[in-house]
Order: C-alpha cells, then sequence, then structure tokens
C-alpha cells in the first residue's frame, strides 16, 4: 500500500489518499469492460488523467459484476467530445458526456468542485470531488492502466468491514439531495450490508424531503430500483424506510394494509432480472402492476376489459410515467400468462386523444393596414386596348 501526498499552503506535505495495488484490493483489468478501459486509456493520451469511479469499483471489489463503468476526468465535456466521435455532451446544469460505444453508453463526468458546497455545478479537481460523494463504498477511484485504487475516505476499509458510512455530515447529506436515502436503502440491498441505525433514523425523519423532488428524477430513481437483480429487497427497505410511498403510493399503500399483497407484491418483484438472459421487454413494468391487476380485471379478449386494465394499471403506478410502448408489453405479458393473446394496439382513445387542428388566425384588417411591415401598394390600372 502506497500514500498519495499533496502540499498544504505553508508548504509541508499532507497526507492525502491511500493507494491499492492489484494484490490488495483484488480487482482485475480483465474484469472491467474493454471499452471503459479504452475510453480511460485515450484520456490519458491526449493528457488528462482518468478513473473508473462510484459503483462500477464497490462491485468489483465486491466481486460482483457491475452494470455500468462512470468514468471521471479532469477533462472538460467540450475536450471530452472532441476525442470521441461518438459522445454527446448531456445535462442542463452540470454538463457531463456520453460515449457510445456499440449498444453500450460510458458516462464520462468532470471532477465537480466544492466552492458552492455538495450539489454545486462546477468542475474542480479529484480532491473535491471525492468530497461530494455520498458514501465511502462510493468514493473510490481505478486507474486500470496501473491496477491500483485510490482512496481518499478509507472507502476499501469499509467494504471490507461491510460498512455503509457517509462522507457527508448526517445533519446535511439528505437536505442536500434527498435522492441520497433512496440509494442508502439501495446500497444496503445490493451489498448485503446493514443499514446503520443512525442512517436510518435520520432517513425517517427527513422522508418528506422527497416531496421537494421533480416526479422526473424519482421515476428515474424507481427505475434502476425495478432494472436491478434485487428489486424486491430493495423495495422491502424503501418500504420500512418510509421512502416507497414517495415512489409508488398506491402500491405502498396496499402493502401497509394488505399483508397478503405486500408479501405476493415482494414475490413478483423478486423474479424480474434473476436470469442470464435479459427479460422480455415489459417484465419490469409488469411486476409492478401485475398483482394488483389479477383480482380485478376480467381475464378474456374482450377490448373494452383490456382497455380497461391498462386505465387501471397506468393510475395504480401514479406518478410513475412510462413510456406507452413499455406498458402496453408490460399488459400484452399479463394477459399472456392467462393464455390470451392481444393483437393490435391496446391503449385506450382517451390516453392520446387526437388534437383538432386549431382555428386558423385571421388579422382583422385594420391591424394588418397599420402594421409597421405593412407596404401599401399603389393600385395598377389597365389601359383600355384601342
Amino acid at each position: 500500500m502506497r500514500v498519495r501526498y499533496s502540499t498544504a499552503k505553508d508548504g509541508k506535505l499532507v497526507k492525502k489518499a491511500l493507494v491499492y495495488t492489484r494484490e490488495e484490493h483484488g480487482i482485475t483489468r480483465k474484469d472491467v469492460d474493454a471499452d471503459a478501459v479504452e475510453i480511460i486509456e485515450r484520456l490519458h493520451r491526449n493528457g488528462y488523467n482518468a478513473y473508473l469511479v462510484g459503483g462500477a469499483v464497490r462491485d468489483l471489489a465486491l466481486k460482483m459484476k457491475p452494470k455500468d463503468f462512470d468514468i471521471v476526468t479532469n477533462a472538460v465535456p467540450h475536450d471530452i467530445k472532441r476525442m470521441f466521435r461518438s459522445a454527446r455532451i448531456i445535462g442542463n446544469r452540470f454538463r457531463l458526456v456520453h460515449v457510445t460505444v456499440g449498444s453500450k453508453i460510458f458516462e464520462v463526468c468532470t471532477f465537480r468542485s466544492l466552492i458552492n458546497g455538495t450539489t454545486s455545478n462546477t468542475f474542480g479537481d479529484i480532491e473535491d470531488d471525492v468530497l461530494r460523494r455520498d458514501f465511502t463504498l462510493n468514493a473510490l477511484f481505478y486507474d486500470p492502466r496501473e491496477e491500483i485504487v485510490v482512496d481518499y475516505v478509507g472507502g476499501m476499509k469499509d467494504i471490507w468491514e461491510k460498512r455503509i458510512k457517509p462522507i457527508i455530515p448526517l445533519t446535511s447529506i439528505f437536505v442536500d439531495d434527498p435522492v441520497r436515502m433512496i440509494r442508502a436503502v439501495k446500497y444496503a440491498a445490493t451489498t448485503g450490508f446493514k443499514l446503520p441505525l443512525q442512517i436510518q433514523r435520520k432517513i425517517r425523519q427527513q422522508a418528506d424531503l422527497l416531496d421537494k423532488i421533480s416526479r422526473s428524477r424519482l421515476m428515474e430513481e424507481l427505475l434502476k430500483v425495478i432494472h436491478s437483480h434485487c428489486a424486491a429487497d430493495i423495495v422491502q427497505g424503501l418500504d420500512e424506510n418510509g421512502l416507497f410511498k414517495y415512489l409508488q403510493p398506491n402500491a405502498a399503500e396496499l402493502m401497509q394494509s394488505n399483508p397478503g399483497f405486500r408479501n405476493q407484491y415482494l414475490k413478483t418483484l423478486g423474479t424480474i432480472n434473476q436470469s442470464e438472459k435479459p427479460d422480455p421487454p415489459g417484465t419490469d413494468a409488469a411486476a409492478l402492476i401485475r398483482d394488483y391487476l389479477e383480482e380485478r380485471t376480467i381475464w378474456d379478449s374482450n377490448e373494452e376489459h383490456i382497455k380497461n386494465a391498462f386505465s387501471e394499471a397506468r393510475q395504480f403506478i401514479l406518478p410513475l410515467n412510462l413510456p406507452r410502448v413499455d406498458f402496453e408489453n408490460a399488459i400484452r405479458l399479463i394477459f399472456r400468462a392467462h393464455s390470451i393473446t392481444i393483437k393490435g394496439e391496446i391503449i385506450p382513445e382517451h390516453e392520446h386523444p387526437r388534437k383538432p387542428f386549431p382555428p386558423e388566425k385571421k388579422t382583422p384588417l385594420i391591424e394588418q393596414n397599420t402594421h409597421p411591415h405593412f407596404r401599401k401598394r399603389r393600385p395598377r390600372y389597365r389601359k383600355n386596348k384601342q
């Protein structure tokens, strides 16, 4: 194990990070996506620093297969875009880059600063960036070229000791960004680590902060939950900590009032993403609505019954608003389980009413003549033929 130092304002060397070798952290380069490695190497060839960061490093250290390989660098978005033909800059407040390789998308983010706190949108350096991250197990930087892990916050030790420890003080971590409460529960479920009591207590006290979060962002977090391999465990943890009602209020209410529904709902969620092969399109959405529809739908091929099932399911999962194609696939899968094949479009007419053409806007003649760009034409006279 090596130590990385930094120079303080008084000129003295200050211990900043521990650097773990391959023998110590146990991550091998062959476990990292080859395209992610190539992106990092190209950034280095162009004079920039770059690391694999976050959940991917955590999962690799735990001998789990990462779902995404996120990259962080000191290159700014326009420099990154110039290096990769398939790159696309996204984001309104804080710009980052999506680099597409085949069907894979890699998120490449510039180090963020602490100038305006832990939710600022300014670029910084690695020492600032690490202090903006939520929990120590997500704040590790892996360099596949040298096969080292750079650890500024004791994250490797916390992983070895199966500990979830916040980097930002508990007094402000969830106030700054309430979505971190959902992520804390998710990290506990995916790693098998126990969520500390003080974190659970703080989550239950501040759960209502999620009311301030936009629907689109909550939908994004819920989709991450149901696309994971342990959706049932995450949802159970969210429900026990008073958070699931902000993602799926109708389902959470039924889970509280009907133990039978709760058990079946969690059992259904536990069936998704368990196979090596990808689930059929709509499987995740079907798991959210199947148990609700079971006793509320007439299972036949009657068009009206199918449309009613669609409408009831839509209402049940609000405020989540899935794309129409995904939702139709979910309804088809549920009906197929009852040996009913749905042909054609099943979306009810009122879900996408055809808008009439707007009435033609006619400007009164007096307004036309007084318009500043109006140019009065001289009348033309035709000469009479002799």
